[in-house]
C-alpha cells in the first residue's frame, strides 16, 4: 500500500513563510496577530510534518535552509491558491468595474500577483489597468479617470486627501553585464545616461547624485516607456537609476556608482466614494506592497 502524503497545516505554512519573509518570527508574530511562541510553536510542527529543518540563523535573521528553500517556494504555492480559494468563497458577490493605473515598473509585479488573483476571486468586476507615466496617472485621479493609481513619489507628502504611503525603496544604478564603468570613472568620460523624457523623479536623481560626486554625464539615450530603456541598455548604450521593481535578470546592478538615495512608493484614490470592489482592491494593493517593500528593504 502505497504511504500516504502528509498534509501540510496550512496555518504552521503561513507563519513560515511570514517569518522568512520578515527576518523574524517575533515579527511575524506581529504581522499575524500570534504570540511569538505561538508561531515558534508552528514551525516546529511544520519541521515534523517535513522531518527535517527548515530554518536557520543568519546573524540577526533567520534564513531558509537548502530545504527550506524547497518548502517556501512550495508554501508559498499553497498559501497563494488558498487565499484564492478564500477570496472566491467568503468574499461577497461584487460588481462594477474598475479602472487601475500603475507606473510601468509595477506591470511585471503587480499585474499578476494583485489584479490577476482579484478579477478570479472578483470575475463580476470589469477591471481596466493603464500603465503610463507619474503625470499621467496623477492627472487621471484628478479628473477620476482612475479610481486606483500606484505612483513614485520624491517625498512623504500626500498630493490627495486620499493619498497613501506604500514605503520608500533604494534607487539603484543599472547597467549591462560586463559594462566598462571602470574606464568611464578613471578617463572622466561622461557616463552614458539612459532616461526618460523630462520631467522625471529618477533622471532627476540620477544626474543629482552624479554632480554630487563629481561624475561627468550625458544624455544618450531618452525613451518615453521602460522597455525602451531596458531595450537600449541590453544593447549596451548606457547606465539608468531604477529601483528593483522590474528590472531585468539579465542586468547588473551597479555598486561602484554613488548612492542616490531612495523614492517613495504611493497609492492614490479618486475623490469618487469609493466601492466595495475598490475597498478591497485597495488592501490587496495595500498588503502587497507592505510585503514586497520589506523583502526589498531587508
Amino acid at each position: 500500500m502505497a504511504k500516504r502524503p502528509v498534509t501540510f497545516d496550512a496555518e504552521a505554512l503561513r507563519s513560515f513563510v511570514t517569518g522568512i519573509e520578515l527576518g523574524s518570527f517575533v515579527l511575524a508574530a506581529d504581522r499575524l496577530g500570534r504570540s511569538t511562541s505561538a508561531v515558534s510553536a508552528q514551525l516546529k510542527k511544520l519541521e515534523q510534518q517535513a522531518g527535517t529543518e527548515l530554518v536557520q540563523k543568519s546573524g540577526r535573521h533567520l534564513m531558509p535552509t537548502e530545504r527550506g528553500e524547497v518548502m517556501l517556494s512550495f508554501a508559498r504555492r499553497i498559501l497563494s491558491l488558498n487565499d484564492e480559494a478564500s477570496a472566491a468563497l467568503l468574499a461577497s458577490t461584487l460588481g462594477g468595474s474598475l479602472n487601475v493605473g500603475m507606473q510601468e515598473d509595477f506591470g511585471e509585479t503587480l499585474l499578476p500577483a494583485i489584479l490577476g488573483t482579484f478579477t478570479r476571486a472578483h470575475p463580476q468586476v470589469q477591471v481596466s489597468a493603464s500603465i503610463t507615466r507619474n503625470r499621467q496617472l496623477l492627472d487621471g485621479i484628478r479628473h477620476n479617470e482612475f479610481d486606483l493609481a500606484v505612483c513614485w513619489q520624491a517625498d512623504d507628502g500626500p498630493l490627495f486627501p486620499s493619498s497613501q504611503s506604500l514605503g520608500r525603496v533604494p534607487l539603484r544604478w543599472v547597467g549591462p553585464q560586463n559594462f566598462p564603468l571602470s574606464h568611464y570613472l578613471a578617463s572622466n568620460e561622461p557616463l552614458p545616461l539612459l532616461v526618460f523624457e523630462a520631467p522625471c523623479l529618477m533622471r532627476s536623481a540620477a544626474t543629482a547624485a552624479l554632480d554630487r560626486a563629481g561624475i561627468s554625464w550625458r544624455i544618450a539615450f531618452t525613451s518615453r516607456s521602460l522597455s525602451g530603456i531596458w531595450a537600449a541598455m541590453s544593447a549596451g548604450l548606457g547606465v539608468t537609476l531604477r529601483t528593483d521593481f522590474g528590472k531585468p535578470e539579465s542586468l547588473q546592478i551597479l555598486e561602484e556608482l554613488p548612492a542616490a538615495g531612495d523614492i517613495g512608493v504611493s497609492l492614490h484614490q479618486s475623490e469618487t466614494p469609493p466601492g466595495e470592489a475598490a475597498t478591497h482592491l485597495k488592501e490587496a494593493i495595500i498588503d502587497f506592497f507592505t510585503a514586497t517593500i520589506l523583502t526589498v528593504n531587508k
